[in-house]
């Protein structure tokens, strides 16, 4: 027997299943979650959804509280610092996820990490304690951590605070 005569789910209905399981993995900017819902993945039958569902979708996960960029970022910069990354690295990582500037410096400024000490650490962990002081060793160092994302201030911070 036949399953035709069993109504589908609406596309929308469908986008927003799809939205509350990649929410519930983990937080995700808008952009990101426009990105995704707009998505057609290889093998799926189904046409591209349209802009206006996923416009509503957006706005449905906005009212619910589930989409936030704001909470999106502080957790992302959270994330992005006990890996060993800089403000620098992660400032741009969240442009790309769609965070404006003025949310990032906000999620920045509430941060609580000390990144002078972040780069200590990472430094410490890659080339062992006391650090290198020959000029050629001390530049490698400084790649590295610039490579991190970390500013060149911080990197300077190290060898001033933490000498000898």
């Amino acid at each position: 027997m036949s399953d035709s005569s069993s109504p589908r789910r609406s596309p929308y209905a469908r986008l927003f299943d799809r939205a509350t399981r990649v929410l519930a993995m983990r937080d995700h900017s808008e952009q990101e979650l426009r990105k995704k819902l707009s998505t057609v993945y290889p093998g799926q039958k189904d046409e591209p959804p349209a802009p206006e569902d996923i416009e509503k979708v957006i706005a449905s996960c906005l009212e619910q509280h589930w989409l936030d960029d704001a909470r999106f970022a502080r957790q992302f910069i959270a994330s992005r610092a006990r890996k060993g990354y800089g403000s620098r690295r992660i400032r741009q990582e969240l442009k790309q996820k769609g965070i404006s500037r003025e949310l990032c410096d906000a999620a920045m400024a509430e941060c609580e990490v000390d990144w002078t000490q972040a780069a200590w650490d990472q430094a410490t962990k890659k080339y062992g304690e006391p650090l290198p002081t020959l000029f050629a060793e001390k530049a490698k160092v400084q790649r590295f951590l610039l490579y991190r994302g970390f500013l060149m201030e911080d990197i300077q911070e190290i060898y001033r605070n933490f000498a000898d």
